[in-house]
Protein backbone atom coordinates (compact mmCIF):
# COMPACT_ATOMS: atom_id res chain seq x y z
CA UNK A 1 0.00 0.00 0.00
CA UNK A 2 3.03 2.52 0.67
CA UNK A 3 6.03 1.65 -1.70
CA UNK A 4 9.27 3.93 -1.12
CA UNK A 5 11.83 3.28 -3.47
CA UNK A 6 15.31 5.18 -3.33
CA UNK A 7 14.02 7.97 -2.88
CA UNK A 8 16.77 11.40 -2.52
CA UNK A 9 15.87 15.05 -1.36
CA UNK A 10 18.44 17.54 -0.72
CA UNK A 11 17.59 21.70 0.49
CA UNK A 12 20.30 23.15 -1.15
CA UNK A 13 23.79 21.65 0.14
CA UNK A 14 21.91 19.33 2.94
CA UNK A 15 21.08 16.16 1.56
CA UNK A 16 18.00 15.37 4.30
CA UNK A 17 17.30 11.74 2.83
CA UNK A 18 19.29 9.32 0.99
CA UNK A 19 18.17 6.03 -0.75
CA UNK A 20 15.26 5.38 1.43
CA UNK A 21 13.38 2.27 0.46
CA UNK A 22 10.76 0.34 2.36
CA UNK A 23 7.32 -1.22 1.53
CA UNK A 24 3.87 -1.26 3.96
CA UNK A 25 1.62 -3.91 3.29
CA UNK A 26 -2.25 -3.89 4.68
CA UNK A 27 -2.84 -4.29 8.05
CA UNK A 28 0.50 -3.34 9.72
CA UNK A 29 1.13 -0.68 11.80
CA UNK A 30 4.21 0.71 11.61
CA UNK A 31 6.08 3.21 13.72
CA UNK A 32 8.32 5.65 11.69
CA UNK A 33 11.00 7.22 14.36
CA UNK A 34 14.32 8.93 13.93
CA UNK A 35 16.42 11.71 15.95
CA UNK A 36 15.78 15.69 15.14
CA UNK A 37 17.12 16.03 11.87
CA UNK A 38 17.27 12.52 10.47
CA UNK A 39 14.97 12.68 7.44
CA UNK A 40 12.12 11.29 9.49
CA UNK A 41 9.68 14.43 8.47
CA UNK A 42 11.03 15.01 4.77
CA UNK A 43 10.31 11.16 3.95
CA UNK A 44 6.55 11.51 5.76
CA UNK A 45 6.33 14.58 3.41
CA UNK A 46 7.31 12.92 0.32
CA UNK A 47 4.56 9.90 1.20
CA UNK A 48 1.88 12.34 1.53
CA UNK A 49 2.91 14.73 -1.64
CA UNK A 50 3.96 17.74 0.40
CA UNK A 51 7.18 17.73 -1.44
CA UNK A 52 7.96 15.31 -4.17
CA UNK A 53 11.50 13.40 -4.57
CA UNK A 54 14.59 14.51 -6.32
CA UNK A 55 15.04 10.59 -6.92
CA UNK A 56 12.91 7.75 -6.80
CA UNK A 57 9.91 7.02 -6.49
CA UNK A 58 6.74 6.94 -4.07
CA UNK A 59 3.71 4.72 -4.52
CA UNK A 60 0.07 4.62 -2.89
CA UNK A 61 -1.68 1.55 -3.22
CA UNK A 62 0.20 0.77 -6.95
CA UNK A 63 -0.62 4.84 -7.36
CA UNK A 64 2.59 7.01 -8.33
CA UNK A 65 2.98 10.38 -6.34
CA UNK A 66 5.05 12.22 -9.42
CA UNK A 67 2.63 10.72 -11.90
CA UNK A 68 -0.82 10.96 -10.59
CA UNK A 69 -0.41 12.98 -7.38
CA UNK A 70 -4.20 13.58 -6.72
CA UNK A 71 -5.27 10.61 -7.37
CA UNK A 72 -2.62 9.39 -4.73
CA UNK A 73 -3.41 11.96 -2.45
CA UNK A 74 -7.12 10.65 -2.19
CA UNK A 75 -5.88 7.09 -1.01
CA UNK A 76 -3.78 8.97 1.74
CA UNK A 77 -5.48 9.92 5.48
CA UNK A 78 -2.74 12.45 6.84
CA UNK A 79 -3.12 13.86 10.64
CA UNK A 80 0.22 16.23 10.87
CA UNK A 81 1.35 16.98 14.02
CA UNK A 82 -0.58 20.06 13.69
CA UNK A 83 -3.50 19.35 12.86
CA UNK A 84 -4.52 22.68 10.25
CA UNK A 85 -7.78 23.73 11.91
CA UNK A 86 -9.79 26.66 11.15
CA UNK A 87 -10.90 27.97 14.58
CA UNK A 88 -13.76 29.99 13.38
CA UNK A 89 -15.58 27.13 12.31
CA UNK A 90 -17.42 24.60 14.35
CA UNK A 91 -16.12 20.75 14.69
CA UNK A 92 -19.14 19.46 12.49
CA UNK A 93 -19.13 22.48 9.97
CA UNK A 94 -15.32 22.04 9.68
CA UNK A 95 -15.61 18.24 8.77
CA UNK A 96 -18.15 19.19 5.95
CA UNK A 97 -15.14 21.46 4.32
CA UNK A 98 -12.94 18.65 4.77
CA UNK A 99 -15.49 16.14 3.01
CA UNK A 100 -15.68 18.54 -0.05
CA UNK A 101 -12.32 19.33 -0.59
CA UNK A 102 -12.47 15.48 -1.30
CA UNK A 103 -15.51 16.22 -3.78
CA UNK A 104 -17.31 13.48 -1.27
CA UNK A 105 -21.07 13.44 -2.08
CA UNK A 106 -23.40 15.28 0.30
CA UNK A 107 -25.39 12.35 0.73
CA UNK A 108 -22.33 9.96 1.96
CA UNK A 109 -20.35 13.10 3.55
CA UNK A 110 -22.98 13.02 5.92
CA UNK A 111 -22.97 9.56 6.37
CA UNK A 112 -19.39 9.72 6.58
CA UNK A 113 -19.29 12.87 9.47
CA UNK A 114 -21.55 10.82 11.62
CA UNK A 115 -19.33 7.79 11.80
CA UNK A 116 -15.86 9.76 12.52
CA UNK A 117 -17.72 11.97 15.06
CA UNK A 118 -18.85 8.66 17.00
CA UNK A 119 -15.50 7.06 16.47
CA UNK A 120 -13.48 9.89 17.68
CA UNK A 121 -15.58 10.38 20.85
CA UNK A 122 -16.58 14.23 19.48
CA UNK A 123 -20.42 14.02 19.82
CA UNK A 124 -20.78 16.79 22.69
CA UNK A 125 -18.10 19.26 20.96
CA UNK A 126 -19.79 18.80 17.36
CA UNK A 127 -21.38 22.78 17.59
CA UNK A 128 -18.16 24.09 19.19
CA UNK A 129 -15.75 26.37 17.39
CA UNK A 130 -12.62 24.89 16.93
CA UNK A 131 -10.88 27.75 18.84
CA UNK A 132 -12.92 26.84 21.93
CA UNK A 133 -11.53 23.07 22.23
CA UNK A 134 -8.77 21.90 24.32
CA UNK A 135 -5.41 20.84 22.65
CA UNK A 136 -6.22 16.83 22.77
CA UNK A 137 -9.77 17.54 21.63
CA UNK A 138 -8.25 19.08 18.37
CA UNK A 139 -6.25 16.68 17.77
CA UNK A 140 -9.38 14.24 17.87
CA UNK A 141 -10.73 16.60 14.98
CA UNK A 142 -7.60 16.18 13.06
CA UNK A 143 -8.10 12.92 13.40
CA UNK A 144 -11.37 12.66 12.41
CA UNK A 145 -10.82 14.59 9.17
CA UNK A 146 -7.62 12.28 8.01
CA UNK A 147 -11.00 9.25 8.44
CA UNK A 148 -13.34 10.99 6.93
CA UNK A 149 -12.85 9.96 3.04
CA UNK A 150 -12.14 6.29 4.37
CA UNK A 151 -8.87 5.98 2.98
CA UNK A 152 -7.00 2.84 2.95
CA UNK A 153 -3.68 4.45 3.90
CA UNK A 154 -2.98 6.45 7.38
CA UNK A 155 -0.19 8.29 7.68
CA UNK A 156 -0.54 9.81 11.64
CA UNK A 157 2.34 12.04 12.68
CA UNK A 158 2.20 12.47 16.76
CA UNK A 159 -1.57 11.21 16.88
CA UNK A 160 -1.59 11.09 20.40
CA UNK A 161 0.17 14.59 21.14
CA UNK A 162 -1.75 16.58 23.68
CA UNK A 163 -3.81 14.03 24.54
CA UNK A 164 -4.65 12.48 28.08
CA UNK A 165 -3.78 9.04 29.31
CA UNK A 166 -7.36 8.35 28.62
CA UNK A 167 -7.35 9.63 25.49
CA UNK A 168 -4.24 7.65 24.61
CA UNK A 169 -6.00 4.68 25.70
CA UNK A 170 -8.79 5.50 23.07
CA UNK A 171 -6.71 6.97 19.94
CA UNK A 172 -4.79 3.58 20.90
CA UNK A 173 -7.63 1.11 20.17
CA UNK A 174 -8.95 2.68 17.38
CA UNK A 175 -5.47 2.66 15.18
CA UNK A 176 -5.21 -0.96 16.07
CA UNK A 177 -9.09 -1.27 14.67
CA UNK A 178 -8.72 0.64 11.97
CA UNK A 179 -5.45 -1.36 11.13
CA UNK A 180 -7.63 -4.18 10.66
CA UNK A 181 -8.40 -2.89 6.53
CA UNK A 182 -6.00 -0.17 6.37
CA UNK A 183 -2.11 0.64 6.06
CA UNK A 184 -0.92 2.67 9.06
CA UNK A 185 2.31 4.85 9.14
CA UNK A 186 2.75 6.09 12.58
CA UNK A 187 5.33 8.68 14.05
CA UNK A 188 5.95 9.74 17.52
CA UNK A 189 8.50 10.60 19.64
CA UNK A 190 6.59 8.98 22.24
CA UNK A 191 8.32 5.54 22.14
CA UNK A 192 6.50 3.53 24.82
CA UNK A 193 3.27 4.62 22.76
CA UNK A 194 5.57 3.30 19.09
CA UNK A 195 6.22 -0.16 21.25
CA UNK A 196 2.93 -0.67 22.50
CA UNK A 197 1.46 0.20 19.14
CA UNK A 198 3.29 -0.75 16.48
CA UNK A 199 4.13 -4.02 15.09
CA UNK A 200 7.12 -3.05 13.00
CA UNK A 201 9.43 -0.39 13.49
CA UNK A 202 11.58 1.89 10.94
CA UNK A 203 14.39 4.02 12.19
CA UNK A 204 15.63 6.54 10.18
CA UNK A 205 19.09 8.41 10.52
CA UNK A 206 21.36 10.33 9.07
CA UNK A 207 18.66 10.64 6.08
CA UNK A 208 19.28 6.86 6.00
CA UNK A 209 17.33 3.72 7.03
CA UNK A 210 19.41 2.11 10.03
CA UNK A 211 17.14 -0.90 11.17
CA UNK A 212 13.50 -2.13 10.00
CA UNK A 213 11.57 -4.97 11.41
CA UNK A 214 9.72 -6.19 14.47
CA UNK A 215 11.11 -5.20 17.90
CA UNK A 216 12.82 -8.18 18.73
CA UNK A 217 14.53 -8.16 15.20
CA UNK A 218 15.86 -4.97 15.76
CA UNK A 219 17.35 -6.11 18.98
CA UNK A 220 19.01 -8.98 17.97
CA UNK A 221 20.50 -6.71 15.34
CA UNK A 222 21.63 -4.69 18.13
CA UNK A 223 22.82 -6.99 19.53
CA UNK A 224 20.81 -6.72 22.74
CA UNK A 225 19.18 -9.45 23.71
CA UNK A 226 16.25 -10.71 25.77
CA UNK A 227 17.32 -10.99 29.54
CA UNK A 228 15.50 -12.92 32.83
CA UNK A 229 15.21 -10.37 36.05
CA UNK A 230 15.17 -12.20 39.21
CA UNK A 231 14.73 -11.00 42.85
CA UNK A 232 15.90 -13.70 45.24
CA UNK A 233 16.45 -13.42 48.94
CA UNK A 234 20.12 -14.20 49.94
CA UNK A 235 20.04 -14.36 54.13
CA UNK A 236 23.70 -15.94 54.24
CA UNK A 237 27.70 -15.22 53.87
CA UNK A 238 27.96 -17.21 50.76
CA UNK A 239 24.32 -17.09 49.15
CA UNK A 240 25.45 -14.97 46.36
CA UNK A 241 28.30 -17.53 45.72
CA UNK A 242 25.81 -20.46 45.56
CA UNK A 243 22.72 -18.61 43.70
CA UNK A 244 25.66 -17.94 40.74
CA UNK A 245 27.08 -21.18 40.54
CA UNK A 246 23.50 -22.50 40.48
CA UNK A 247 22.10 -19.74 38.08
CA UNK A 248 25.45 -20.44 35.75
CA UNK A 249 24.63 -24.58 35.70
CA UNK A 250 21.39 -24.65 34.71
CA UNK A 251 21.64 -25.32 30.55
CA UNK A 252 20.98 -22.58 28.08
CA UNK A 253 22.26 -20.09 30.51
CA UNK A 254 25.04 -17.49 29.43
CA UNK A 255 25.91 -14.69 32.05
CA UNK A 256 24.11 -14.18 35.32
CA UNK A 257 25.28 -10.49 37.35
CA UNK A 258 23.77 -8.12 39.17
CA UNK A 259 20.79 -5.69 37.96
CA UNK A 260 22.63 -3.25 36.14
CA UNK A 261 20.78 -0.61 38.58
CA UNK A 262 22.25 -2.73 41.62
CA UNK A 263 18.74 -3.18 43.19
CA UNK A 264 18.95 -4.23 46.90
CA UNK A 265 16.55 -4.10 48.99
CA UNK A 266 17.38 -5.53 52.29
CA UNK A 267 18.25 -9.27 51.90
CA UNK A 268 16.60 -9.17 48.77
CA UNK A 269 19.04 -8.86 45.44
CA UNK A 270 17.59 -8.28 41.72
CA UNK A 271 19.94 -10.77 39.06
CA UNK A 272 19.92 -10.57 35.48
CA UNK A 273 20.36 -14.05 33.34
CA UNK A 274 21.13 -13.83 29.47
CA UNK A 275 20.18 -17.35 28.00
CA UNK A 276 22.52 -18.74 25.25
CA UNK A 277 21.00 -18.18 21.86
CA UNK A 278 18.43 -20.41 20.60
CA UNK A 279 17.55 -21.20 24.15
CA UNK A 280 13.91 -22.16 25.19
CA UNK A 281 12.06 -20.63 27.79
CA UNK A 282 14.01 -20.29 31.17
CA UNK A 283 11.69 -19.15 33.54
CA UNK A 284 10.87 -22.38 34.94
CA UNK A 285 14.39 -23.91 35.28
CA UNK A 286 15.43 -21.21 37.35
CA UNK A 287 12.65 -21.04 39.40
CA UNK A 288 13.23 -24.56 40.12
CA UNK A 289 16.85 -24.69 40.22
CA UNK A 290 16.41 -21.46 42.34
CA UNK A 291 13.73 -23.20 45.14
CA UNK A 292 15.57 -26.69 44.83
CA UNK A 293 18.42 -24.61 46.42
CA UNK A 294 16.52 -23.22 49.31
CA UNK A 295 16.20 -19.44 47.85
CA UNK A 296 13.17 -17.28 47.83
CA UNK A 297 11.91 -15.72 44.57
CA UNK A 298 9.79 -12.78 44.87
CA UNK A 299 10.13 -11.71 41.16
CA UNK A 300 10.66 -13.96 38.08
CA UNK A 301 10.47 -12.52 34.75
CA UNK A 302 11.30 -11.88 30.84
CA UNK A 303 11.86 -8.91 29.74
CA UNK A 304 12.38 -7.98 26.09
CA UNK A 305 15.33 -5.17 24.96
CA UNK A 306 13.34 -2.17 25.46
CA UNK A 307 12.33 0.06 22.50
CA UNK A 308 14.15 2.94 23.68
CA UNK A 309 17.55 1.20 24.63
CA UNK A 310 17.39 -0.03 20.88
CA UNK A 311 16.72 3.08 19.42
CA UNK A 312 20.13 4.90 21.12
CA UNK A 313 21.77 1.98 20.16
CA UNK A 314 21.43 1.58 16.48
CA UNK A 315 21.77 5.91 15.48
CA UNK A 316 23.91 6.82 18.17
CA UNK A 317 26.87 6.07 15.42
CA UNK A 318 24.87 7.27 12.66
CA UNK A 319 26.33 10.47 10.83
CA UNK A 320 23.45 13.28 10.11
CA UNK A 321 22.75 14.37 6.43
CA UNK A 322 24.69 17.57 7.22
CA UNK A 323 24.59 20.83 9.38
CA UNK A 324 21.19 22.13 9.43
CA UNK A 325 19.40 18.89 8.36
CA UNK A 326 15.70 18.72 7.97
CA UNK A 327 14.05 17.13 10.45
Amino acid sequence: MIRVEQVKKSFGAVQAVRDVSFELAPGQVTGLLGPNGAGKSTTIRMIVGFFMPDEGRVLIDGIDTLANASAARSRIGYLPESAPLYPEMKVAEYLDFRGRLFCMPRTSRVAAIEKVIDRCRLGEMRRRRLAHLSKGYRQRVGLAAALLHDPPVLVLDEPTNGLDPGQIRETRELIRELSADKTTLVSSHILPEVEALCGRVIVIAGGKVRADGAIEELGRSAGERAVYVVQARLSRTNDEERFLKIMHNLPFVGEVSRAPEGRREGEWVEWCIWPKPGAPDLREAIATGATNAGFLLRELRSQSPSLERLFHSLVEQSTPAGGGAAA
